[in-house]
């Protein structure tokens, strides 16, 4: 086996649980641990009803490891427990609090290739785009530490009122308990968005990942420990949404919710939030067009396009998935990008030179390949791309890179969020219509603008109703700009 040797050794739910559990020797050659247990107050431990729940590896359709399926007993622990630490957390010496902040920042970039090894283990993208994850979540922490101390000089700034018998002054305070609930795409980095920034102000939190993609968030956790994060400062509890992130989402105790998914589940999350009035912060789906002018860089265009849509299996809320191009430029654009999409080499993301990689279960698999099914029943041109025909791609949860034209804005993969590696292409004739095609969705995620002409970017940048517009690019984020779900633009890269 290509991503574990033969000393692999799985615990079922009947076996003794142990804090660690030994997996195989890792394929870069350093021997390594995976955590098996809730991390609660500090400390590991098994679900009160003890329930398991298996870790599949994508790339090869196996369970290679399970970890608790916590239910809401192991919640109320996590809770209390980040109750508990609050007050001691809250008044910590916000230098100490940075300092720990660039401690876990430290002990991420120390540990970059094995904890990228486990993300490509866990969710299958290639090991490259995991060691980018790991560096940007280790920026995050470094990020957030600086502006913990930025927060505290700001503490206490004077308001003017325009009455020299009143004193008006500003004080932040957090919060209190968090919850912090992770999708799957990015789970380490996702982690790093929400955690970060709340141990920075000064909360308390819990994080419940994905049930698809567990162990980077307990190997964050074993991070947050060593470096001496006080207990119950930072909880984890792995689980399925039902049993772990609902009753987060209805904790009257629980004094905020984040969360990141689908609009589906964001709207289940707010909607039972709203029953104890918790502040909540969602960051939900995208079906982002990229706009491209005749005007533009073709080359240019392709690769970024490319990206835009192939980039983490196209398992991405911003990716741009409608190509919205005019027809002067359209052929030699689509052309350029069919003869280097089929170029792309996928496999196992740990082998070296893969530039795609599995999605991430069968339930993903299945959604996309009944999405390309639909497409083609409705019309749509399969201009490149579906199912691979390769034997040992058939091993695991594998999708070419797919690329749709002659598609209609009333089709289903056009309108739905597909949240796969599959573009829709689509040609306009004049800006006016390039930009009603765009803004005709639900979503309102990002968009991006190929052009030369700064005019035609920053007058088309404006009208477009999203919360993001990269200019000549696709997908690059940077921690100090917010990644905003809106339907008007307030943030643009």
């Amino acid at each position: 086996r290509s991503l574990v040797g033969s000393e692999m050794c799985i615990r079922d739910s009947n076996m003794k649980v142990e804090n660690w559990t030994p997996v195989a020797r890792l394929s870069l050659g350093k021997s390594h641990v995976l955590r098996s247990s809730l991390f609660i107050n500090g400390s590991w431990s098994n679900s009160q009803k003890k329930k398991r729940m298996p870790v599949v590896n994508p790339a090869i359709k196996e369970v290679i490891h399970t970890v608790p399926a916590a239910t809401a007993e192991d919640v109320e622990l996590a809770i209390s427990a980040a109750k508990s630490a609050f007050p001691i957390w809250s008044n910590y010496p916000v230098q100490k609090r940075a300092d720990v902040l660039k401690a876990i920042a430290d002990k991420l970039t120390e540990r970059r290739e094995e904890l990228a090894t486990v993300e490509v283990l866990d969710n299958g993208k290639p090991y490259n785009e995991a060691i980018m994850d790991v560096d940007d979540t280790a920026t995050c922490f470094r990020y957030y530490a600086d502006e913990a101390i930025k927060l505290e000089q700001r503490q206490n700034s004077k308001i003017n009122v325009d009455n020299d018998q009143v004193g008006v002054s500003l004080r932040y305070e957090p919060i209190g308990v968090c919850g912090l609930i992770i999708p799957w795409n990015y789970p380490l980095l996702m982690a790093a968005w929400k955690v970060a920034p709340c141990l920075a102000a000064g909360c308390t939190c819990i994080l419940k990942p994905s049930e698809l993609t567990p162990l980077s968030a307990l190997e964050l956790a074993s991070i947050a420990h060593s470096v001496g994060v006080p207990k119950g400062v930072f909880n984890v509890v792995t689980g399925y949404g039902v049993d772990a992130g609902e009753p987060l989402s209805t904790h009257p105790e629980v004094e905020k919710v984040a969360f990141t998914g689908s609009v589906a589940t964001g709207s289940k999350v707010m909607e039972k939030a709203a029953k104890t009035i918790k502040k909540v912060s969602l960051e939900l789906g995208g079906k982002s067009p990229m706009i491209v002018f005749p005007d533009a860089d073709i080359d240019q265009t392709v690769d970024w396009a490319l990206c835009g849509i192939y980039l983490n299996q196209g398992q991405i809320c911003s990716a741009t998935s409608r190509l919205i191009i005019h027809e002067s430029v359209k052929d030699a654009v689509i052309n350029k990008m069919k003869e280097k999409a089929q170029k792309i080499k996928m496999g196992n993301g740990l082998s070296p030179d893969v530039l795609l990689g599995p999605v991430v279960n069968d339930t993903q698999f299945n959604k996309i390949k009944k999405y390309i099914e639909t497409g083609v029943n409705e019309g749509a041109k399969l201009f490149c791309g579906g199912l691979p025909e390769d034997e040992e791609l058939k091993k695991g949860y594998f999708i070419k890179p797919t690329i749709f034209t002659d598609v209609q804005p009333n089709m289903t993969i056009w309108q739905e969020e597909i949240f796969g590696p599959v573009l829709c292409v689509k040609s306009f004739k004049t800006k006016e219509e390039a930009i009603q095609l765009a803004n005709d969705t639900k979503y309102g995620l990002a968009a991006s603008v190929m052009t030369q002409s700064k005019d035609i970017a920053q007058d088309t940048a404006k009208q477009l109703r999203t919360g993001i517009v990269w200019i000549n690019c696709s997908q690059p984020t940077f921690v100090p700009v917010s990644y905003t779900h809106l339907t008007l633009p307030t943030k643009r890269i």
